[in-house]
């Protein structure tokens, strides 16, 4: 449908959206299941409550939510819940909701923490953590956000002692046209280090960049070290942010080393990688709670678009079964421009969209991810989480690009080309039948007369529902 709200050209049943598949989806459907039971109560009373809360503290343990935090995070909603405002309400559990929803939010930060810029440039970012944890993937996606907001970014290959580090930044700086700032003929020292750091910085100030990204070196574990070196390039170069880059994939001990970086070298955030392989998100509700810092970004993939912003509330809504609408919109809109959608708007409703265009559509919403991840962000979307992982929409959408792709460029233009004979070369090329590619002619061929439809007005509603009670 075309939304006028939002200005997007979306289409059922596309392949989409991009944000978690996999994590807290086991929490989401237990909350769902607890809190839909005390929805189901026409009074609460203290009893019902405490019974409820030992389940959601059960569900928050098995998520790998630091122990403290689940005690701190219970005491909190239970004496909201069983306020004389909450047991007298008319709707006493759907106010339970909302004091686990604010509750939910409050711990994982409450409001959204974006990058401090300085206001006099160069912006300094100094990004920390172990080896391994994804610090040089998420230091080029960070280069490459900021550079699609109109910044000259610099990045700084800060880590002598592996050159693979140096050689993978160079590598993603090139693919991004970004600047890397590099000493091959160094030392391991931590001098070198520092120096390495400093140098970087100053050549951000006389070449007039925006922002610096340090990568500094990593360990395998944590050590005096990597801290004491760590130290030095925060007291050499003085940087506006530094930021933890943890794997979240290794639950309460991504907790413990992000309060052990924070108390030794004082962070401002932390950036969660490996998000989209983590089912339980213990260390996504913990950190925050645990460290007093925010997080700031989630890292969804190994592409370089795959860095999302961190939303306390929407990801709060997203363990209730509320879905996340708000991002889904957002993530629309950075793949769909306004003009693209009012395009698909004026070749629908004249009946000059073609097949090629659809196939367009196609290209551009493989980008936004995967049938599962647009579920999850829908509200009740978990009811169709079997559909999703059957796999059968991104089959079926493979299959129409397939049989589309197998045309030719005048056929794509104009469908009444494909005969018979084409049609059977079209279903060999893409390995589906003729009777595939008739449906496909047809349902895009009445996909597009609904359209028509739907734009006329008073009367082409009557059409439609007349239309529709024949199909």
């Amino acid at each position: 449908c075309f939304s006028r709200r939002s200005e997007l050209w979306l289409d059922p049943g596309f392949d989409g959206l991009f944000l978690w598949c996999t994590v807290l989806d086991a929490l989401s459907e237990k909350f769902e299941r607890i809190l839909k039971k005390l929805r189901g109560q026409g009074v609460l009373t203290e009893d019902n409550i405490a019974e409820a809360l030992k389940e959601v503290r059960l569900a928050l343990l098995e998520a790998d939510v630091n122990f403290k935090v689940v005690k701190e995070f219970l005491d909190r909603v239970r004496e909201k819940a069983v306020g004389q405002e909450v047991l007298k309400s008319l709707t006493p559990g759907h106010q339970v909701v909302k004091v686990v929803w604010d509750e939910l939010r409050g711990m994982m930060g409450g409001e959204r923490a974006g990058i401090s810029l300085a206001s006099t440039p160069p912006t300094i970012l100094m990004m920390v953590g172990l080896q391994g944890a994804g610090k040089t993937t998420t230091s080029g996606k960070l280069a490459r956000l900021f550079k699609s907001q109109g910044k000259r970014v610099l990045l700084v290959a800060a880590d002598p002692r592996r050159p693979a580090a140096g050689d993978q930044l160079a590598s993603l700086g090139r693919d991004l046209g970004i600047d890397v700032h590099r000493f091959d003929q160094v030392d391991a020292s931590r001098a070198d280090v520092v120096r390495i750091c400093q140098r970087g910085v100053e050549r951000a100030q006389e070449q007039g960049y925006d922002l610096v990204v340090l990568d500094t070196g990593g360990r395998l574990h944590v050590d005096d070290e990597l801290m004491a070196e760590l130290v030095a390039v925060k007291q050499a170069v003085n940087p506006h942010e530094v930021l933890l880059v943890a794997d979240a994939m290794t639950g309460q001990d991504a907790v413990n080393m992000a309060g052990q970086f924070n108390q030794q070298v004082g962070l401002t955030g932390v950036i969660l990688t490996k998000v989209e392989g983590d089912a339980r998100g213990g260390a996504v509700l913990s950190i925050r709670a645990v460290t007093g810092q925010p997080i700031k970004f989630l890292g969804m993939g190994e592409k370089l678009d795959a860095l999302e912003p961190f939303h306390p509330d929407r990801m709060a809504s997203r363990i209730l079964g509320m879905g996340d609408v708000l991002s889904l919109i957002e993530k629309a809109q950075e793949t769909f421009s306004r003009e693209e959608a009012e395009a698909a708007q004026k070749k629908l409703i004249s009946s000059t969209f073609t097949l090629e265009d659809f196939r367009s559509q196609l290209g551009q919403m493989n980008r936004l991810g995967s049938f599962e991840q647009i579920l999850g962000m829908l509200p009740g979307g978990q009811k169709l989480k079997d559909l999703a992982n059957s796999g059968l929409p991104e089959k079926e959408m493979k299959r129409v690009a397939a049989m589309i792709d197998s045309m030719t460029a005048r056929e794509r233009r104009d469908h009444t080309l494909i005969n018979g004979s084409r049609k059977k070369r079209i279903a060999r090329g893409s390995g589906t039948s003729v009777q595939e590619v008739n449906r496909l002619i047809k349902q895009f061929l009445q996909a597009r007369k609904i359209a028509k439809v739907m734009s006329g007005g008073a009367g082409g509603r009557r059409q439609l529902a007349q239309m529709l009670r024949g199909m």
